[in-house]
């Protein structure tokens, strides 16, 4: 199966302490950094989802300077 443009996969194993490294390869792509904070969205459905960080760097810059998202909106 052919990989789609911009979409990636890794393999990951929870510790004892449930921590899970994220890959090299990731941390690169996604400009990820010893000391970031990352933010870990869950849905009981779906699964987890890490988004990249300039994702919410986006949303808040919309919240604190009050600019309204119109539905679908994206940056």
């Amino acid at each position: 199966m052919k990989k789609p443009k911009g979409k990636h996969a890794w393999s990951v194993t929870v510790g004892t302490k449930g921590q899970i490294v994220i890959p090299a390869e990731a941390r690169a792509l996604f400009d990820i950094h010893p000391g970031d904070t990352l933010l870990l969205l869950g849905d009981e459905k779906k699964g987890i989802a890490i988004p990249p960080k300039s994702t919410f760097a986006t949303l808040f810059s919309h919240i604190f300077n009050g600019d309204e998202l119109k539905n679908g909106e994206e940056e």
